[in-house]
């Protein structure tokens, strides 16, 4: 109980709100005294001895129901049971008890889908090893290993080693992909705990946490914060590739020219005469799958492609979750923002379909699409065990100039269940892994570099 109500502290002061050690203290007393069973209770309690005006009452609630949402209420529901003392919430109760758990078998915890117990350990692990000390949002790969060694990857691991020993293909297979998901799991905690931990410590510190979590688990509430991010990403690019353009434009010195135009100065050379060369302007077509899974990755990827109009005039934008529809008029007529919230309204909702949406986007293209087009699929790849149209897939990359693939799913799942990535691949000229707002200001540079 200690433990947790000074790491609840610690994330208050972290967010503007000054609490003083008779604060504390008092906030110590009212929790030993109701207990955190009772969750609205305990939340009116802390809220009137630790906030003193309503800001600072509004950001107590924002901390309070993120913390105890995703933290500690899964150990607090076992606190309930009358088997278990509150003992066992105490550091050396809870080493003992996360010692045990790592007998249990994850395997099975994952096919039963047993989410409490899985987050109750997750929960104890990241007290083990000091989760709140996490500062940077480069820190979150080691704090996963770590939470994973402590419920218990080594026996997981092992039991993979023997299935591949005695040459059971399928079951190794099977327990890889477990243990992936475990791990995705174990990340998306971590994450959390960085965006917790990082609101208001410091709006350089935020905004970089913010760039770089995947897109799949920012809140609506990061939404402004990382829109700002993608304009000021964008804002670089184009001040990068704005220059770019111009140089290419200006091509090689005409030395005839120039020798010329400088006769009446006695040779020196005040003028310089370029030879003009054309530069074509890329033709951009974006693909983008606006289901639920990824839905906030084309959120922002299609903020980002929209927000480039100095590089990129003209982007002919589609959107689907099984049909495809076009929202280039949307992106144009209406504030970006307010037309991705419309797109994903008008164009998610259905079964991810990607069959029919490349028909549909084959039928929307017609003749207009060529060398010069550069056409970029934004989604996970899961069509629902559907026909996948690779056929259509070839088509289009015949007759473009080139078909990125940005997927926000690691590779290690590429393939896996009903995502069809693998059969994609062969007929696009670059597949990548894009989960974050880093991901894609390194994939529109480099999209930008070789269309200039």
């Amino acid at each position: 109980m200690v433990d947790f109500l000074r790491d609840f502290i610690h994330i208050l002061r972290s967010s503007d709100i000054k609490i003083s050690t008779a604060e504390s203290i008092d906030a110590m007393r009212v929790v030993s005294l109701i207990g955190i069973d009772d969750k609205p209770l305990l939340q009116d309690s802390l809220s009137q001895t630790l906030a003193k005006n309503l800001r600072e009452k509004e950001i107590f609630d924002e901390c309070f129901n993120k913390f105890f949402e995703e933290n500690y209420m899964n150990i607090a529901d076992e606190s309930n049971n009358p088997d278990i003392k509150q003992a066992d919430l105490d550091n050396q109760e809870n080493s003992e008890k996360l010692n045990d758990s790592k007998s249990l078998d994850l395997e099975d915890l994952y096919k039963q889908s047993d989410k409490n117990t899985l987050m109750t350990l997750m929960a104890i692990a990241a007290r083990e090893v000091n989760l709140a000390d996490i500062r940077l949002f480069t820190q979150t790969g080691m704090f996963t290993r770590k939470i994973f060694d402590a419920i218990g990857l080594e026996k997981l691991n092992n039991d993979i080693f023997l299935a591949s020993r005695s040459g059971d293909v399928k079951r190794e297979t099977e327990l890889k992909e477990i243990r992936e998901q475990l791990r995705l799991e174990i990340r998306n905690y971590v994450e959390d705990q960085v965006k917790l931990r990082t609101t208001n410590a410091g709006r350089q510190l935020r905004e970089d946490a913010l760039s770089k979590i995947r897109l799949t688990q920012a809140d609506r509430s990061d939404y402004s914060l990382m829109s700002k991010i993608i304009k000021r990403m964008a804002k670089r690019l184009i001040s990068v590739h704005s220059r770019r353009k111009r140089k290419a434009r200006r091509g090689l010195l005409d030395v005839r020219s120039t020798i010329r135009a400088n006769q009446e100065y006695d040779g020196i050379l005040f003028e310089t005469i370029w030879k003009k060369t054309k530069v074509d302007r890329p033709k951009i077509v974006a693909l983008c799958d606006v289901s639920g899974s990824v839905a906030n990755v084309s959120r922002f990827f299609l903020m980002f492609l929209h927000s480039l109009t100095d590089v990129l005039p003209h982007v002919r934008t589609f959107a689907f979750s099984n049909k495809a529809g076009e929202v280039t008029d949307l992106f144009e007529s209406k504030d970006i923002e307010v037309a991705a919230t419309e797109t994903l309204l008008i164009n998610g909702g259905g079964s991810t379909d990607y069959g029919k949406a490349f028909s549909d986007l084959e039928g929307f293209l017609e003749n207009d699409i060529d060398r010069k087009t550069t056409v970029i699929i934004l989604g996970d790849a899961r069509s629902n065990y559907g026909d996948p149209r690779c056929d259509i897939l070839k088509t289009i990359q015949e007759k473009s100039k080139r078909v990125i693939f940005l997927n926000p799913e690691p590779k290690s799942l590429w393939g896996t269940g009903d995502s069809e990535m693998l059969r994609f691949v062969p007929y696009t000229s670059k597949s990548k892994v894009c989960s974050s707002l880093v991901d894609l200001e390194r994939v529109v540079d480099d999209m930008l570099r070789s269309s200039i």
